[in-house]
């Protein structure tokens, strides 16, 4: 056969070959000699015998080593693989070849080649490239080269004694076919079709082949192709040219081509010395290099790369050496290949994704004859959740690897389940919940395996272990491997025991295959077939052995296959890990359809709460997943985004569905006080007042002229005009256009007014419009949106760029005209949708104006907007600087926009008064040391000497102070109303800047009350003096007169953004609840809970709660015992929605499951009529569930908490269909940061396209007046034309940062001031809450008790009102070891764990346990020291977050009584939430837990209540 004087150089042990006489280059094609992967460094002398050989129809091709053998082998008609059909027989090759000559040869004969195969000496089939290793023969029909083969079979000759194959080749590059070529001493063999039994072998080889055309054609300038293209582009070209040829089924992938890269570079270097001098040399060509490195790393065979020198591929002058591939790792590598194109081929046909997307998914039907009959897990000791010894921190290290001794395995049914049906592969999702349990402790590496301890298990038992470790139930188990990470599974029980030994035993089959394979001489040529045959042979006394027939065996192998595959996996050999036997177990597995997609999936640091049935001693929740219903605008707007910013997730999944990816909370809920009290400098800054200028590039002045007369003067005496000419513009008042900053940066500005100047200088006063994207609203706002801002901008005429089409839209408001609003919504995205086809400019909505300070969204201000009159309510809102101060006269002064005079009463900032007393570390303590204000009397005002500039700091007025109880003592201040102040006789000079605000000192009389719990007003009273020399207190003497500011009608003081108070209206508080159902709102509470948010919103007076929704029945249940009077559904919001809109005829705006609609048309006819419908609710207000967002329940990726976070697009729907005038979200403080933001700004989105007003912030509930740190999300929303409700102030000092919300440029909104530095009120503290409730003992369950005494602190008495009996004072039962480790936790603050003796204690069992946990102090260091866990609350420090389960080892442990042994009760966490002790709560008692740790309390829904009133009054009046 007639090669090319060089060769592509070959892996394996070959010999150089001799040149032969090269062919006429016009009677051949491009070819090329396939050699397997290469040893680059080794090269060939291309001279040599052979010349007078030649070919007809022959490539160019290039040479292959050789060194004829003289050898030829005959099968034996028991070996003969190949059925004779009447064709001639011939021993000899030479004879065969004579007889099939048509004519006169004078070259090389060539034949061709039909039912060939190739075999060893013994007749075993071979891969087509083990030729080049092993001497490997033919036997074929050999037909001449002209002739139709079908047809003339008969003419063909079958020969078995073919000579040793010399050589094979590939060619057909120019024509786009490939054709192989096999050589022997006698002639060349063009391969046309294989025999049935080889077809497979070679169908591989031969599709290698055509991809090796397929990139040459894509690459050659001769024929065509394009040598820059890179990688991706040559991958997907060459799998779309050979997927559309005629015969291919469509399955060849970029994987199998990638895999081959190293392959197909080999063969088209070969191709370089006989190229075309327009084609460029392939061995140079960078995406033929990245082809070949490509499969190298993919394929982890460590292989030499060729010298490549100048260009050109240099070959040493050396004859062939032995290359470092060996034969066994070849014919290995060849096999595994053909194993992986099998398995290609027959997903392609499934239409099934390639190996690296699936998992091994066993059948529980197929395995279960190898397991016990059914059985059920019983617990014989209390459990705890796993959760609980884990930390935010470890979710992002390591998983850590604790001991899980006496373990089983169940479902949710309890049902034991075989530890096999858990995917072996990380990120997989699994058919079956798993769950386990067992006793867990750190892994000491005492810990014997688990087959060992498993021969053990019969003596299992919890009172023989005294160190058994801690009783958990396990949250849903992911994946499991043989050396089991996360917890080493030490002995089963003895219940499970039956269940883990079939694991155990493929374990060990596993072992003795991969022994098996390692000690062949040649193990990596050993088939699945093989494998199964040899263990079949396995002696019965084997570990191993399972059964002497090889149909059983196989079953076996294959049914319980991952385990296999896994230790496959992990083994360090590549030849065992690669092996046949791997790749042809993974194949027999897919046939029994045991794999399944895998979905891709974000990495999760996260997980979702722990759904255990060991979780709860009640009944477990059974929550029903449903997607949420919505309406159409609603379901538009979310789908879009995620269609846009989510492609890849959109097409498989529900486009309703926020995806969930990597959330980093902000902030955790159980930072240390100091930490939380910090107020740090940050790198971002909160949003500025309006002051935002910009330097504008100015054009040359062309044509500019003002249409028109003037129309009137600014106050300055400009002259104003109407229309003006720019250029070719022409600008009006009421106009929008661009300029360009000295950036580069385009800004858009609505023209208020345009008026010349004095010195002839044509001016626009102009305010900023900003893109929806550079809001808070960032990616979720639409393109078109831009947004009126208060900044303003002045700038000449000429500064104009270009004139912008912007519709200050205004839609008619209501429900009545959502339907028609969205018609034209339609036709209006429509026509932008066209103009944007054809490239016109797009035309601008404005529907909003923006103001970050405020951290809101307000209509448009149509009547003052373009009037052209000199005007700009923008430039109205400019307050001057917070901090300017200016005195009046000796007796008056103003200082942040407030006057002073004397005889008012202000607020001082403490630390004045007081060096900052030690603060304590522990939660619960993180108020201890923090002060309110001081109360002082303003008695005169310093005027400073001389004329210099004067300054807050250094201007002085003297001031009388009055103390409070808590200056006194914490026993002083328990006893007293928090109101109250003492007179002295201290009279100091205080800087101005000290200054906080203003409040009123009256008679006790005449004090305004309220019997919420509700600090609103800014008053205090005084009916004694004090003095602190001698700490005497006595009655005030007559003659002291509490002189008082003129009673002016705006007599109550507020908040001045945040941090100055200053005089606005007054409201009798104690009115609030006596406002008639008839003037508040009618209101819908949504996932209403218990009513938390509903009290106190009608405590305020603003709202009646006529309808609520609640899906979990016992909070139901409390709902309609607190609120007798509203219609409560208890069912699923979707449900209830989808009802809603078919009684009202809207089905066809409504987008639900047909489960809804179902459920839906089972309402009663009672239940129908008392729907709500559009145009009753006037008032939407609740909080989607919050477990899916909530810092606190930090795992917050489980399956229900990703339906959980649709349940906002089910919620913002209620609002879209009805349309009330105000709505209210509450959420947990995360929800602005959950998802990235995306849910967040979402909601915010919604809201606007509604046509709302919108509000957004986050709140310290601590700082109205409840003992409890707690944060929380709320948005509020107001109609067109409503008064958008402010933030009320943070009346209390609370240990917390500023709460933020991050905007664009760095800047941020924060709703309140801290009140860590201070505040008008001290903070509410434990001994406040819940000092005058009786004692009870652990596990205290009589729900109505007598209290036992009078209330003693203001909130005491406020809390309990006229309540007589308490009720739900009941504890959790501890069982007897956490009892007394109770009992051992010093009453002390802030004690827990750590002050636990490190000791033994005996239990009643007789059982030896240590007293403290022992996973706490192997762990501590890496969990914050687990700070608070088996905690004792403090008096006069704060209850943690309140959560919906208390226990000493959750993830708030801080739960046991300052003075008691015991956990706190229901009540006492009732009160720490601010409910009435008359309010009730239903079900057992984690229901009742459950209900209070959900809710909103009710002093904050009160504190918004009063800010919504206030916005409803003000239209009112």
């Amino acid at each position: 056969m007639v090669k090319s004087p060089r060769s592509p150089v070959t892996t394996g042990k070959k010999r150089c070959r001799a040149k032969p006489q090269k062919k006429d280059e016009d009677t051949t094609d491009k070819g090329k000699l396939d050699e397997g992967p290469l040893d680059a460094t080794k090269e060939m002398n291309g001279i040599g015998k052979g010349d007078s050989r030649a070919a007809c129809k022959r490539p160019r091709r290039t040479a292959a080593c050789s060194d004829f053998k003289e050898k030829s082998v005959r099968l034996s008609d028991k070996s003969s693989v190949v059925a004779i059909n009447g064709n001639k027989m011939e021993e000899e090759e030479v004879d065969a070849v004579k007889l099939t000559k048509l004519g006169p040869e004078v070259q090389r004969p060539c034949r061709k080649l039909i039912d060939f195969i190739l075999h060893d000496a013994d007749g075993k089939l071979q891969p087509f490239e083990m030729s080049e290793i092993d001497d490997f023969f033919i036997t074929a029909l050999i037909m001449p080269m002209d002739d139709d083969l079908e047809k003339d079979r008969q003419k063909g000759v079958r020969c078995e004694g073919f000579g040793r194959i010399e050589d094979w080749a590939i060619s057909g590059y120019d024509e786009g076919t490939a054709v192989v070529w096999v050589s022997t001493e006698v002639a060349d063999y063009e391969c046309v079709k294989p025999a049935g039994n080889y077809k497979s072998y070679y169908d591989h080889f031969y599709e290698k082949a055509q991809v090796c055309v397929e990139v040459y054609r894509k690459l050659a300038r001769s024929v065509g192709g394009n040598p820059n293209l890179g990688l991706e582009e040559l991958l997907a070209s060459v799998v779309r040219s050979i997927n559309a040829m005629k015969g291919y089924s469509g399955t060849l992938s970029k994987d199998f081509v990638m895999s081959n890269g190293e392959f197909v570079y080999n063969q088209l270097i070969g191709l370089d010395e006989t190229a075309n001098t327009d084609d460029e040399k392939f061995a140079t060509l960078p995406v033929l290099i990245a082809l070949r490195d490509g499969c190298k790393s993919r394929v982890e065979v460590s292989k030499l790369r060729p010298n490549i020198s100048n260009g050109s591929l240099k070959i040493n002058d050396a004859e062939c050496k032995e290359v470092s591939e060996d034969d066994d790792e070849k014919l290995a590598r060849l096999l595994q290949q053909e194993e992986e194109w099998k398995m290609m081929k027959q997903r392609g046909k499934r239409g099934t994704p390639s190996q690296k997307n699936v998992y091994i998914k066993i059948s529980e039907a197929e395995i279960a004859n190898d397991y016990p009959l059914p059985a059920y897990y019983k617990p014989f000791s209390q459990e705890m959740d796993e959760y609980i010894f884990d930390s935010e921190d470890s979710l992002y290290s390591d998983v850590p690897v604790r001991i899980l001794n006496n373990w089983a395995l169940y479902n949710a049914d309890s049902r034991l389940i075989p530890l096999e049906l858990i995917p072996m592969k990380a990120g997989a999702e699994n058919d079956i919940v798993v769950f386990g349990s067992g006793f867990m402790r750190e892994d000491d590496g005492s810990c014997c395996s688990t087959a060992e301890s498993a021969k053990l298990s019969s003596s299992s038992s919890s009172s023989t272990h005294q160190d058994a470790g801690v009783s958990i139930y396990l949250s849903p188990i992911k994946e499991w491997v043989i050396e089991f990470g996360g917890y080493k599974l030490r002995q089963p029980t003895k219940q499970y025991a039956p269940w883990c030994e079939p694991v155990l035993k493929t374990a060990r089959l596993a072992v003795s295959i991969i022994t098996l394979l390692k000690e062949q001489s040649r193990a990596s040529k050993l088939s699945f077939a093989d494998v199964i045959k040899k263990v079949a042979e396995f002696d019965k006394g084997s570990p191993a052995f399972i059964s002497s027939n090889i149909a059983l065996v196989e079953r076996y192998i294959v049914v319980h296959g991952q385990i296999i595959l896994q230790q496959f996996s992990d083994f360090p050999d590549e030849t065992i890990r690669r092996s046949a036997f791997a790749t042809g177990l993974l194949m027999k597995m897919e046939q029994r359809r045991h794999t399944k997609l895998v979905m891709k999936k974000k990495v999760q640091v996260m997980r979702g709460e722990n759904l255990n049935p060991s979780a709860t001693m009640g009944p477990a929740s059974r929550r029903k997943v449903m997607r949420a219903t919505t309406t159409r605008l609603i379901n538009r707007i979310w789908s879009d985004y995620y269609a846009h910013h989510f492609p890849e997730d959109s097409k498989d999944a529900d486009a309703n569905e926020a995806k969930e990816i990597d959330d980093e909370l902000e902030e955790n809920e159980d930072e240390d006080a100091e930490e939380e009290a910090q107020i740090e400098e940050e790198n971002v800054s909160k949003a500025p007042p309006s002051t935002r200028s910009r330097k504008l590039v100015s054009q040359t002045c062309k044509e500019i002229r003002w249409e028109g007369e003037a129309i009137g003067k600014t106050a300055s005496g400009e002259a104003l005009y109407k229309c003006a000419y720019v250029r070719e513009l022409r600008i009006n008042v009421g106009g929008t256009v661009a300029l360009e900053d000295d950036s580069g940066e385009l800004v858009m500005c609505f023209v208020e007014y345009m008026f010349q100047k004095l010195d002839g200088a044509k001016m626009v006063h102009g305010r900023l419009l900003q893109k929806g994207s550079e809001t808070v609203l960032g990616n979720a706002a639409n393109e078109r949106d831009l947004f009126l801002t208060n900044e303003c901008l002045e700038f000449e005429l000429d500064d104009i760029k270009e004139l912008l089409s912007v519709n200050l839209q205004s839609l008619p408001w209501g429900h009545k005209y959502r339907k028609e609003n969205a018609e034209a919504d339609r036709i209006e995205r429509a026509k932008a949708e066209e103009r944007k086809k054809k490239g016109l400019p797009m035309e601008y909505l404005c529907k909003s104006l923006y103001w970050p300070e405020k951290g809101a969204f307000f209509s448009l201000p149509h009547d003052k907007l373009g009037l052209g009159n000199g005007f700009c309510s923008s430039c109205e809102h400019k307050e001057p600087d917070c901090d300017e101060l200016k005195i009046l006269s000796k007796n008056s002064f103003i200082y942040s926009n407030i006057t002073y005079n004397v005889n008012d009463y202000l607020y001082i900032r403490p630390e004045f008064f007081s060096q900052e007393e030690d603060r304590a570390t522990f939660k619960g303590g993180r108020n201890v040391g923090l002060k309110p204000y001081a109360v002082c009397h303003l008695l005169d005002v310093h005027e400073p000497a001389g004329s210099r500039k004067i300054h807050p700091a250094s201007t002085k007025i003297s001031v009388r102070r009055f103390y409070r109880p808590d200056d006194i003592s914490s026993a002083k201040a328990y006893v007293s109303d928090i109101r109250e102040v003492y007179y002295s006789e201290d009279i100091v000079k205080v800087p101005v800047d000290m200054i906080e605000g203003k409040c009123e000192v009256k008679k006790k009389s005449v004090i305004s009350n309220s019997d919420v719990p509700v600090m609103v007003e800014h008053e205090f009273f005084c009916e004694h003096f004090y003095d602190p020399a001698t700490g005497a207190l006595k009655q005030l003497p007559p003659n002291v007169k509490l002189m008082s500011v003129q009673q002016k009608a705006t007599g109550a003081l507020k908040k001045n953004k945040g941090k100055q108070i200053y005089e606005s209206d007054q409201v009798d508080s104690d009115k609030c609840t006596k406002v008639s159902k008839e003037n508040r709102l009618a209101t819908l509470d949504i996932f209403a809970g218990c009513g938390g948010l509903s009290e106190g919103l009608q405590q305020a007076g603003v709202s009646f709660t006529k309808w609520a929704i609640e899906y979990e029945e016992p909070a139901g249940e409390a709902f309609t015992k607190n609120h007798p009077e509203a219609a409560v559904f208890v069912d699923n919001c979707n449900v209830i929605l989808k009802a809603i809109m078919d009684k009202c005829g809207d089905a066809d705006d409504c987008i639900s499951t047909s489960e809804a609609a179902e459920q839906a048309a089972k309402f009663s006819q009672e239940n129908i009529t008392n729907l709500p419908v559009p145009g009753e609710v006037e008032f939407i207000n609740g909080g989607p569930p919050c477990q899916g967002f909530s810092g606190m329940n930090r795992f917050n990726q489980s399956p229900w908490s990703k339906v959980q976070c649709e349940m906002i697009l089910a919620f913002l729907s209620f609002a879209e269909y009805f349309r009330p005038r105000f709505f209210l979200l509450e959420n947990v403080r995360n929800f602005v940061s959950f998802n990235k933001g995306q849910t967040f700004r979402l909601t915010v989105a919604s809201l606007l396209e509604m046509g709302y007003q919108v509000r957004f912030g986050i709140l310290e509930a601590g700082t109205f007046g409840v003992a409890q740190s707690r944060k929380r999300a709320f948005i509020w929303a107001a109609a067109p034309g409503e008064t958008l409700p402010d933030w009320p102030e943070p009346m209390h000092v609370f240990a917390s940062p500023e709460l933020k919300i991050n905007l664009p440029d760095g800047k941020y909104y924060a709703a309140a001031r801290s009140t860590a530095g201070g505040a008008p009120f001290r903070a509410i503290t434990v001994r406040d809450t819940i000092g005058d409730l009786p004692k009870v003992e652990n596990g205290a369950s009589k729900l109505l008790l007598e209290y036992g005494g009078e209330p003693i602190s203001w909130f005491q008495k406020k809390i309990r009102g006229n309540t007589i009996v308490l009720n739900d004072h009941i504890s959790k039962e501890m069982n007897e070891l956490n009892l007394i480790r109770c009992q051992r936790i010093p009453k002390r603050p802030g004690c827990d764990w750590h002050d636990l003796p490190d000791e033994k204690v005996k239990l009643s069992s007789g059982q030896l346990v240590d007293l403290i946990p022992w996973c706490l102090p192997n762990t501590a260091k890496r969990h914050n020291q687990w700070k608070g866990l088996y905690g004792r609350l403090d008096w006069e420090g704060n209850f943690p977050t309140s959560v919906t389960d208390p226990q000493p080892m959750g993830k708030v442990g801080m739960c046991f009584h300052p003075d008691q042994d015991r956990i706190i009760t229901v009540r006492e966490c009732a009160r720490s939430q601010g409910f009435p002790d008359n309010y009730q709560f239903a079900g057992n008692i984690q229901s009742k837990h459950r209900q209070i740790g959900n809710a909103v309390p009710p002093p904050l829904a009160f504190a918004l209540g009063r800010k919504l009133k206030e916005a409803v009054d003000a239209k009112r009046q």
